[in-house]
Protein backbone atom coordinates (compact mmCIF):
# COMPACT_ATOMS: atom_id res chain seq x y z
CA UNK A 1 0.00 0.00 0.00
CA UNK A 2 0.98 3.55 -0.68
CA UNK A 3 1.02 5.98 2.26
CA UNK A 4 1.74 9.14 0.83
CA UNK A 5 -0.31 10.75 2.46
CA UNK A 6 1.08 10.29 5.80
CA UNK A 7 3.68 12.74 5.08
CA UNK A 8 1.14 15.33 3.57
CA UNK A 9 -1.26 15.69 6.20
CA UNK A 10 -4.72 17.66 6.00
CA UNK A 11 -3.72 21.41 7.40
CA UNK A 12 -7.37 23.09 7.06
CA UNK A 13 -9.03 23.09 10.32
CA UNK A 14 -12.21 22.35 8.44
CA UNK A 15 -11.75 19.25 6.66
CA UNK A 16 -14.54 17.31 7.47
CA UNK A 17 -16.54 20.09 6.16
CA UNK A 18 -14.67 20.36 2.86
CA UNK A 19 -14.56 16.74 2.57
CA UNK A 20 -18.36 16.51 2.61
CA UNK A 21 -18.93 19.15 0.00
CA UNK A 22 -16.36 17.49 -2.38
CA UNK A 23 -18.20 13.96 -1.62
CA UNK A 24 -21.61 15.73 -2.05
CA UNK A 25 -20.33 16.97 -5.53
CA UNK A 26 -19.21 13.44 -6.22
CA UNK A 27 -22.65 12.04 -5.71
CA UNK A 28 -24.36 14.71 -7.79
CA UNK A 29 -22.03 13.96 -10.83
CA UNK A 30 -21.97 10.58 -10.39
CA UNK A 31 -25.64 10.84 -11.02
CA UNK A 32 -25.54 13.37 -13.76
CA UNK A 33 -23.03 11.28 -15.44
CA UNK A 34 -25.54 8.65 -15.93
CA UNK A 35 -28.13 11.37 -17.51
CA UNK A 36 -25.39 12.80 -19.72
CA UNK A 37 -24.69 8.88 -21.02
CA UNK A 38 -28.22 8.22 -21.90
CA UNK A 39 -28.46 11.84 -23.18
CA UNK A 40 -25.33 10.62 -26.00
CA UNK A 41 -27.24 7.45 -26.45
CA UNK A 42 -30.83 9.01 -27.45
CA UNK A 43 -29.04 11.81 -29.76
CA UNK A 44 -27.04 9.26 -31.28
CA UNK A 45 -30.46 7.28 -32.60
CA UNK A 46 -29.99 4.36 -29.86
CA UNK A 47 -32.80 2.95 -28.10
CA UNK A 48 -32.38 1.10 -24.30
CA UNK A 49 -31.42 -1.79 -26.01
CA UNK A 50 -29.10 -0.24 -28.46
CA UNK A 51 -27.50 1.80 -25.97
CA UNK A 52 -26.15 -1.38 -23.70
CA UNK A 53 -22.82 -0.94 -22.66
CA UNK A 54 -22.64 2.80 -23.42
CA UNK A 55 -24.88 2.91 -20.63
CA UNK A 56 -23.26 3.17 -17.34
CA UNK A 57 -25.93 2.77 -13.94
CA UNK A 58 -26.22 3.69 -10.46
CA UNK A 59 -25.92 1.17 -8.09
CA UNK A 60 -26.90 2.55 -4.27
CA UNK A 61 -26.16 0.68 -1.75
CA UNK A 62 -25.86 2.21 2.10
CA UNK A 63 -22.93 3.44 2.43
CA UNK A 64 -21.88 3.27 -0.78
CA UNK A 65 -22.80 4.34 -4.31
CA UNK A 66 -21.66 3.29 -7.37
CA UNK A 67 -21.14 3.98 -11.07
CA UNK A 68 -20.86 1.06 -13.14
CA UNK A 69 -20.12 0.50 -16.30
CA UNK A 70 -21.67 -2.93 -17.68
CA UNK A 71 -19.06 -4.47 -20.41
CA UNK A 72 -16.39 -1.72 -20.46
CA UNK A 73 -12.90 -1.13 -18.77
CA UNK A 74 -12.63 -2.06 -14.91
CA UNK A 75 -11.27 2.18 -14.34
CA UNK A 76 -15.07 3.03 -15.72
CA UNK A 77 -16.30 1.56 -12.47
CA UNK A 78 -16.11 3.18 -9.18
CA UNK A 79 -17.63 3.32 -5.58
CA UNK A 80 -17.48 6.25 -3.35
CA UNK A 81 -19.41 7.53 -0.10
CA UNK A 82 -23.22 7.35 -0.59
CA UNK A 83 -23.84 9.39 2.49
CA UNK A 84 -21.09 12.34 3.53
CA UNK A 85 -20.62 13.27 6.45
CA UNK A 86 -22.57 10.66 8.01
CA UNK A 87 -20.14 8.31 10.25
CA UNK A 88 -19.97 4.11 8.67
CA UNK A 89 -20.80 1.91 11.88
CA UNK A 90 -21.90 -1.59 9.33
CA UNK A 91 -21.05 -2.03 5.65
CA UNK A 92 -24.41 -4.31 5.79
CA UNK A 93 -24.74 -6.38 2.75
CA UNK A 94 -22.92 -3.37 -0.01
CA UNK A 95 -19.98 -5.48 -0.65
CA UNK A 96 -21.78 -8.43 -1.69
CA UNK A 97 -23.89 -6.18 -4.07
CA UNK A 98 -20.51 -4.15 -5.47
CA UNK A 99 -19.02 -7.51 -6.10
CA UNK A 100 -22.27 -8.67 -8.12
CA UNK A 101 -22.68 -5.02 -9.96
CA UNK A 102 -18.64 -5.14 -10.55
CA UNK A 103 -18.07 -8.70 -11.83
CA UNK A 104 -16.49 -9.83 -13.65
CA UNK A 105 -14.14 -6.78 -12.25
CA UNK A 106 -12.71 -6.29 -8.66
CA UNK A 107 -15.12 -3.55 -6.51
CA UNK A 108 -12.87 0.00 -7.16
CA UNK A 109 -13.65 2.49 -3.92
CA UNK A 110 -12.58 5.65 -4.26
CA UNK A 111 -13.57 7.40 -0.92
CA UNK A 112 -12.35 10.87 1.05
CA UNK A 113 -11.77 9.55 4.33
CA UNK A 114 -13.36 12.87 6.51
CA UNK A 115 -16.71 12.51 4.64
CA UNK A 116 -17.20 8.62 5.76
CA UNK A 117 -15.67 8.04 8.56
CA UNK A 118 -14.88 4.60 9.66
CA UNK A 119 -15.62 3.15 5.81
CA UNK A 120 -12.09 2.81 5.70
CA UNK A 121 -11.19 0.70 8.73
CA UNK A 122 -14.66 -1.65 8.55
CA UNK A 123 -13.49 -2.42 4.39
CA UNK A 124 -10.09 -3.02 5.22
CA UNK A 125 -11.49 -5.03 8.20
CA UNK A 126 -13.86 -7.45 5.47
CA UNK A 127 -11.18 -8.11 3.33
CA UNK A 128 -10.65 -4.88 0.57
CA UNK A 129 -7.08 -3.79 0.11
CA UNK A 130 -5.87 -0.61 0.97
CA UNK A 131 -3.90 0.12 -2.03
CA UNK A 132 -2.72 4.08 -1.50
CA UNK A 133 -3.78 7.17 0.78
CA UNK A 134 -3.15 10.30 -0.66
CA UNK A 135 -3.97 14.15 -0.04
CA UNK A 136 -7.33 15.91 -1.14
CA UNK A 137 -5.62 19.04 -2.55
CA UNK A 138 -8.66 21.84 -3.73
CA UNK A 139 -8.14 25.85 -4.81
CA UNK A 140 -10.56 28.20 -5.05
CA UNK A 141 -10.81 28.67 -8.39
CA UNK A 142 -10.84 32.47 -8.17
CA UNK A 143 -7.06 32.65 -7.16
CA UNK A 144 -5.87 30.68 -9.85
CA UNK A 145 -4.07 32.57 -12.33
CA UNK A 146 -2.97 31.66 -15.93
CA UNK A 147 1.13 31.67 -15.71
CA UNK A 148 3.28 33.01 -18.43
CA UNK A 149 3.22 30.66 -21.51
CA UNK A 150 6.92 29.81 -22.50
CA UNK A 151 8.43 30.18 -25.60
CA UNK A 152 6.49 27.61 -28.50
CA UNK A 153 3.92 27.16 -25.88
CA UNK A 154 0.13 27.18 -26.94
CA UNK A 155 -2.84 26.11 -24.85
CA UNK A 156 -6.14 24.78 -26.45
CA UNK A 157 -9.64 23.69 -25.30
CA UNK A 158 -9.98 20.68 -26.93
CA UNK A 159 -13.44 20.92 -28.99
CA UNK A 160 -12.79 18.23 -31.80
CA UNK A 161 -12.26 15.14 -31.76
CA UNK A 162 -8.98 15.41 -33.11
CA UNK A 163 -8.47 18.02 -30.11
CA UNK A 164 -9.17 15.31 -27.76
CA UNK A 165 -7.37 12.70 -29.39
CA UNK A 166 -4.12 14.83 -28.91
CA UNK A 167 -4.39 14.96 -25.31
CA UNK A 168 -5.05 11.15 -25.13
CA UNK A 169 -2.21 10.69 -26.78
CA UNK A 170 -0.30 12.50 -24.17
CA UNK A 171 -1.94 11.15 -21.55
CA UNK A 172 -1.40 7.34 -22.53
CA UNK A 173 2.15 7.37 -22.95
CA UNK A 174 2.69 9.26 -19.97
CA UNK A 175 0.74 6.96 -17.51
CA UNK A 176 1.59 3.77 -19.65
CA UNK A 177 -2.09 2.99 -20.36
CA UNK A 178 -4.16 2.16 -23.36
CA UNK A 179 -6.93 4.49 -23.77
CA UNK A 180 -9.34 5.12 -26.79
CA UNK A 181 -9.38 7.72 -28.62
CA UNK A 182 -12.48 9.78 -28.38
CA UNK A 183 -14.19 9.81 -31.29
CA UNK A 184 -16.76 12.45 -30.51
CA UNK A 185 -16.46 16.55 -30.25
CA UNK A 186 -16.29 17.49 -26.67
CA UNK A 187 -19.00 17.97 -24.28
CA UNK A 188 -20.19 21.24 -22.75
CA UNK A 189 -17.83 22.72 -20.26
CA UNK A 190 -20.26 22.04 -17.26
CA UNK A 191 -20.12 17.86 -18.27
CA UNK A 192 -16.23 18.35 -17.97
CA UNK A 193 -13.20 19.18 -20.62
CA UNK A 194 -9.71 19.17 -21.50
CA UNK A 195 -6.62 21.55 -22.16
CA UNK A 196 -3.93 20.59 -24.05
CA UNK A 197 -0.34 22.52 -24.52
CA UNK A 198 1.44 22.11 -27.73
CA UNK A 199 4.73 23.01 -27.76
CA UNK A 200 6.07 24.14 -31.73
CA UNK A 201 2.53 22.74 -32.86
CA UNK A 202 3.19 18.83 -31.09
CA UNK A 203 1.32 18.10 -28.14
CA UNK A 204 2.92 18.25 -24.77
CA UNK A 205 0.64 18.06 -21.69
CA UNK A 206 -3.25 18.00 -20.93
CA UNK A 207 -5.59 18.33 -18.12
CA UNK A 208 -8.88 17.46 -17.88
CA UNK A 209 -11.56 18.85 -15.19
CA UNK A 210 -14.24 16.81 -14.56
CA UNK A 211 -18.15 17.98 -14.58
CA UNK A 212 -19.01 20.92 -12.34
CA UNK A 213 -21.41 19.38 -9.65
CA UNK A 214 -22.29 22.10 -6.88
CA UNK A 215 -19.43 24.59 -8.53
CA UNK A 216 -17.27 21.89 -7.74
CA UNK A 217 -14.91 20.31 -10.54
CA UNK A 218 -12.04 17.27 -9.70
CA UNK A 219 -8.88 18.10 -12.08
CA UNK A 220 -7.66 15.18 -13.28
CA UNK A 221 -5.43 12.92 -16.03
CA UNK A 222 -2.42 16.00 -15.65
CA UNK A 223 0.38 14.92 -17.80
CA UNK A 224 3.19 15.73 -19.91
CA UNK A 225 4.57 13.98 -22.32
CA UNK A 226 8.56 13.09 -21.08
CA UNK A 227 10.59 15.05 -23.62
CA UNK A 228 8.72 17.75 -22.32
CA UNK A 229 8.91 17.31 -18.74
CA UNK A 230 10.50 20.12 -16.33
CA UNK A 231 9.62 23.04 -18.54
CA UNK A 232 6.75 24.35 -16.11
CA UNK A 233 4.10 22.65 -18.49
CA UNK A 234 2.24 20.60 -16.08
CA UNK A 235 1.49 24.34 -14.13
CA UNK A 236 0.40 25.63 -17.24
CA UNK A 237 -2.34 22.62 -17.77
CA UNK A 238 -3.58 22.52 -14.54
CA UNK A 239 -4.13 26.15 -14.07
CA UNK A 240 -5.83 26.23 -17.41
CA UNK A 241 -8.03 23.60 -16.57
CA UNK A 242 -8.96 24.82 -13.12
CA UNK A 243 -9.55 28.48 -14.94
CA UNK A 244 -11.52 26.85 -17.97
CA UNK A 245 -13.73 25.19 -15.52
CA UNK A 246 -14.13 28.31 -13.79
CA UNK A 247 -14.87 30.46 -16.52
CA UNK A 248 -16.75 28.35 -18.55
CA UNK A 249 -18.80 25.75 -16.36
CA UNK A 250 -18.94 27.60 -12.97
CA UNK A 251 -16.50 25.98 -10.66
CA UNK A 252 -15.76 27.78 -7.59
CA UNK A 253 -13.76 25.36 -6.36
CA UNK A 254 -11.79 23.01 -7.56
CA UNK A 255 -9.75 19.35 -6.52
CA UNK A 256 -7.59 16.83 -7.27
CA UNK A 257 -5.31 13.91 -5.36
CA UNK A 258 -1.43 14.31 -6.37
CA UNK A 259 0.39 10.93 -7.57
CA UNK A 260 3.77 11.61 -5.68
CA UNK A 261 6.24 14.53 -4.53
CA UNK A 262 6.83 16.12 -7.27
CA UNK A 263 3.23 16.53 -8.69
CA UNK A 264 2.89 18.09 -5.19
CA UNK A 265 4.79 20.36 -6.09
CA UNK A 266 3.33 21.06 -8.77
CA UNK A 267 0.03 21.63 -7.43
CA UNK A 268 1.41 23.58 -4.61
CA UNK A 269 2.84 26.21 -6.97
CA UNK A 270 -1.39 26.36 -8.75
CA UNK A 271 -2.73 27.30 -4.89
CA UNK A 272 -3.16 24.05 -4.16
CA UNK A 273 -3.78 22.58 -0.76
CA UNK A 274 -4.19 19.80 0.85
CA UNK A 275 -7.19 19.94 3.19
CA UNK A 276 -8.57 15.86 3.21
CA UNK A 277 -7.09 12.65 2.42
CA UNK A 278 -8.07 9.67 -0.14
CA UNK A 279 -8.11 6.23 0.34
CA UNK A 280 -8.46 4.05 -2.87
CA UNK A 281 -9.36 0.54 -2.03
CA UNK A 282 -9.98 -2.66 -3.92
CA UNK A 283 -12.30 -5.76 -3.13
CA UNK A 284 -11.95 -8.66 -4.60
CA UNK A 285 -15.06 -10.95 -3.86
CA UNK A 286 -13.94 -15.02 -2.82
CA UNK A 287 -14.40 -16.97 -5.28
Amino acid sequence: MSDYASANSPVEADAADVAVRLATAQLTGLNRAVGVTRDAAADAGLDDGAAGDRERRVVDTSPFTALVAPGGPAYLSYAIAGRPGIPVRDLGDSLGVLAEAFAPHPVQLDLIEQACPGAVELLVAAGAELERRAPVMTVNTATVAAPELPAGVEVIVARTAADRAAAVSVVSVAFDTQIDAPVDDAPEPADGGTVVAFVDGEPAAAATWLAVADGVSEIVAVATAERFRRRGLGTVVTAAAVRTAADRAGATLAWLTPGGDEADRVYQGVGFRAVATAAHLVYRAAA
